[in-house]
């Protein structure tokens, strides 16, 4: 990673979801444009859904992990190249 890309991480342990309720489209796609504040995904732990916003505006280079994926605390979710 370079000084320009931005990792969201998640900041609990739960399940990964990149949309915002069963059946509707992801929230973000690899290679989408970004403003800061965009919800990009979703983590569910016990039964409390948090939207995870990004905190700078950018270009979505890579999702690392796989939708409704068990992740970790402080688990890279996905890559954001800043602007």
């Amino acid at each position: 990673m370079g000084d320009n890309t931005y990792t969201l991480t998640s900041p609990v342990m739960g399940t990964f979801y990149r949309a915002s309720a069963p059946g509707e489209k992801a929230l973000v796609e690899e290679g989408q444009s970004i403003t800061s504040s965009d919800i990009i995904c979703v983590i569910e732990s016990m039964k409390i859904f948090t939207e995870l916003r990004s905190e700078h505006p950018g270009v979505v280079k890579k999702i690392l992990v796989e939708n409704e994926d068990p992740v970790m605390k402080n688990q890279a979710l996905i890559e954001i190249e800043l602007n």
